[in-house]
C-alpha cells in the first residue's frame, strides 16, 4: 500500500527533483519533449513574469521515489484584466494515480484559496507565452517545443476531481508543398495592390534592437482583445521574448509584411521544428545538445508555424493571404516538409484558414480545465 506525502518545494536541491521528475516519468515514451533543465530553472526563478507574479511549487513521493508535481501561479495583472480571482495551475505531472492528483491539485487549490482565489485553472504558464493546455486528443503524436505533452490518463485524472472544460486549443498539420488554395491567392492580389503593401527583411529587423522590440510591441497588441485570456506583455517580458525568439527568425522561414510607410503591418513566424533534437538532448545542453539544436535551425523537413498576426489597424483586411501566400512560396523554396500550426482557441476565426488546405488534419487537441475552489 503506498503512503504518499506531499512537500512544498523550497531550495534548488527541490527544484532540481521538480524539474527532472518528467524524465523518469516518460522515460520511454516516444512522444515525450524534455524541456532543457537550465530554461525551467531560469523559468522557476527568474522569467520577467515573477516581477509581478507568484507561485508555489509542491511534489508527491511514494516513500523515497517522486510521483507528481505541481505548481501553483497567481497572475494578478490577469485577474485584475477580467476581474476575475484565479489562481493558476501548470507544470502538473503525475503517475496515474487519482491519490496523487488530489494531493497536487488539493494543494493548488488550499494555497489559491489562501490567496484570495476563489477558482482554479489549467494547466497554465505565469502568462500567454508559456505552455498550455492539456493534451486531450492526439497523443499519437510528437509535439512541437513549446507545447504540453501528457498521458492519456491525465484528462481522466482531473475531471474526476470535479474540473470542466474552459476552453480548448487546436493544432492542424499540413503539407506545405502545396501552396495556398486559388482564393487565398486571388485575396492576396487584390489586397497588395489595393494597399500598396510589401514585405521587409527579417534579417535586417534582427539587427535594428529597437526595430525587434517594435515588433514584439506590435505583437502583443495584435493578440490584445482577440486571443482568449490573453494578457499583454510587459516590456521586461518583450526584452526576454525578442531574446529567446530572434535566434530563430530569418527572411527563409518568416515573413515581415510592411505598409506603404514602412511600418509593420503583419507577420508570420515560422520555425524549424526542434522537438526531435530536444528529445536527443534529454533536457541538457552539454556534451551534445547545442550541437543537436543547431543542426535542427537548418532542418526544414518539419516546420512549427510558431506566430502569426496583423497590427490592429489592418485586421479584417485581407493581409492575412498575402503572408499565407508569401509562407507557402518559400516552403517551395527551401523545401519545408509538414507545417505544424501553434495551438489557437478553437472559437477564433483564424483558426478556420487551415481548413481551407484540403490536406490538412487534426494534430492535437488541448483543453484549459477550471474549477471552483470550495
Amino acid at each position: 500500500m503506498a503512503e504518499y506525502r506531499l512537500i512544498r518545494v523550497s531550495g534548488r536541491k527541490d527544484l532540481r527533483r521538480f524539474i527532472s521528475f518528467p524524465d523518469m516519468l516518460y522515460r520511454g515514451c516516444p512522444q515525450y519533449v524534455p524541456a532543457l533543465h537550465s530554461d525551467q530553472m531560469h523559468t522557476l526563478t527568474a522569467d520577467a513574469a515573477l516581477e509581478y507574479c507568484t507561485h508555489a511549487m509542491w511534489m508527491v513521493f511514494d516513500g523515497e521515489k517522486p510521483v507528481g508535481r505541481i505548481c501553483a501561479m497567481v497572475n494578478p495583472r490577469y485577474n485584475a484584466l477580467y476581474g476575475k480571482k484565479c489562481v493558476r495551475f501548470g507544470w502538473f505531472d503525475c503517475t496515474d494515480s487519482s491519490e496523487v492528483a488530489g494531493l497536487l491539485l488539493g494543494a493548488a487549490e488550499k494555497w489559491g484559496k489562501e490567496q484570495g482565489m476563489d477558482t482554479i485553472h489549467g494547466p497554465l504558464f505565469f502568462n500567454t507565452l508559456g505552455k498550455q493546455g492539456m493534451l486531450i486528443e492526439g497523443f499519437e503524436n510528437v509535439p512541437p517545443f513549446n507545447c504540453i505533452y501528457n498521458y492519456p490518463y491525465y484528462p481522466a485524472l482531473v475531471e474526476a476531481l470535479g474540473f470542466r472544460k474552459e476552453c480548448d486549443w487546436v493544432q492542424y498539420r499540413m503539407h506545405s508543398q502545396l501552396g495556398v488554395p486559388e482564393k487565398t491567392k486571388r485575396m492576396a492580389a487584390l489586397v497588395q495592390e489595393r494597399y500598396g503593401l510589401h514585405f521587409g527583411s527579417l534579417d535586417k529587423l534582427r539587427k535594428d534592437k529597437a526595430m525587434v522590440r517594435r515588433f514584439f510591441r506590435i505583437y502583443s497588441d495584435s493578440f490584445k482583445d482577440k486571443v482568449y485570456n490573453f494578457i499583454p506583455f510587459t516590456e521586461a517580458e518583450i526584452e526576454q521574448e525578442a531574446r529567446s525568439m530572434v535566434p530563430f527568425v530569418n527572411d527563409r522561414n518568416s515573413v515581415l509584411l510592411l505598409d506603404e510607410n514602412g511600418e509593420i503591418a503583419a507577420f508570420g513566424i515560422c520555425t524549424p521544428s526542434i522537438s526531435g533534437a530536444l528529445q536527443k538532448a534529454r533536457g541538457r545542453l552539454f556534451p551534445f545538445g547545442w550541437l543537436y539544436l543547431l543542426r535542427a535551425k537548418n532542418d526544414f523537413s518539419l516546420m512549427d508555424l510558431m506566430i502569426n498576426g496583423a497590427v490592429p489597424a489592418w485586421r479584417n483586411k485581407g493581409v492575412s493571404a498575402l503572408y499565407y501566400m508569401k509562407m507557402a512560396e518559400k516552403a517551395k523554396e527551401f523545401g519545408f516538409g509538414d507545417c505544424i500550426s501553434n495551438p489557437q482557441i478553437e472559437t477564433n476565426a483564424a483558426a478556420n484558414i487551415w481548413k481551407a488546405y484540403p490536406d490538412h488534419s487534426l494534430y492535437m487537441r488541448r483543453r484549459c480545465y477550471i474549477k471552483e475552489i470550495n
